[in-house]
């Protein structure tokens, strides 16, 4: 791959970074005329937005309106389901992912993911670490990896007297973040997470919320999430999907998340918000 450069009737409170990126800048990523079909399901409609680079974007919406879809077509984990076919452009520092050059496992090495159920592997937490690493070529020096990796996912200091046990061996919530540190550590510019704590308890959730916007310092992030209180607490920017009378998931309204959560453009985006349907 060739790339040029690297509650019920309630609104939920929103809060900013100290410093909020720029939204008007050259977006890291831009989805043009997105649709996704499975077999002959048209499940993805016309879907169009932009991400920033070093921000936190946030897509809300009903159970099976795409967000997860969408997300999967960003770094081509949908080229595994054998039955998908995606239609449009997602262009990453301005290269169609889709492209006939380029390559799906470059593709995801430059854009991780992190999905919904911790899924470290059934080896050491070092070794969770480098697994990826190695396979994507690396050859410096190892416990600096691991440790920087580790620090970066705010579990350093949890597991730094315990490397060879299996990561296993962890909590649910130290579970993700190891997962975290594992995509972190294979260097990406992009980190994509699937609901990363909806397994988790309130407060493993406050920890991985609290790790994304330290992580979003150097990287660019991109999560789905169900807990509409969480994407305003976190995010920059909130993309709401809904479904339209065919059953399609389709955007709505992609806007700053100060301004959807409390001035939405959509009727729809507001009575969502506000419990009033899904």
């Amino acid at each position: 791959m060739v790339v040029e450069s690297q509650a019920q009737a309630r609104t939920p409170v929103v809060t900013q970074r100290a410093t909020a990126p720029d939204i008007d800048a050259e977006p890291i990523v831009q989805i043009r005329d997105l649709n996704v079909f499975y077999g002959t399901f048209h499940a993805v409609a016309s879907v169009s937005f932009d991400v920033a680079a070093n921000s936190i974007t946030a897509l809300i919406g009903p159970s099976g309106c795409g967000k997860s879809t969408v997300l999967r077509c960003i770094n081509r984990m949908n080229d595994l389901v054998p039955s998908a076919r995606v239609e449009g452009q997602i262009l990453y520092h301005g290269v169609d992912v889709n492209g006939a050059k380029v390559d799906p496992v470059e593709v995801r090495r430059r854009i991780g993911m992190v999905f919904q159920k911790p899924n470290p592997f059934p080896k050491s937490i070092r070794d969770n670490i480098l697994w990826g690493a190695r396979i994507n070529g690396f050859r410096g020096n190892a416990d600096e990896l691991v440790e920087r990796s580790l620090r970066q996912a705010a579990l350093w200091d949890e597991v730094k007297d315990k490397l060879n046990q299996s990561g296993l061996s962890l909590s649910g919530g130290q579970q993700q973040r190891l997962c975290i540190a594992r995509t972190i550590a294979i260097n990406p510019d992009v980190i994509l997470m699937d609901e990363p704590a909806s397994a988790l308890d309130p407060i493993s959730t406050l920890k991985i919320e609290d790790l994304m916007r330290e992580l979003v310092r150097d990287y660019t992030i991109v999560i789905v999430t169900h807990n509409m209180q969480q994407a305003a607490r976190v995010s920059d920017q909130t993309v709401f999907f809904s479904l339209n009378e065919r059953r399609q998931g389709e955007l709505v309204e992609a806007s700053p998340t100060r301004q959807l959560f409390t001035n939405p453009r959509d009727q729809r985006t507001e009575d969502y918000i506000t419990g009033r349907f899904g």
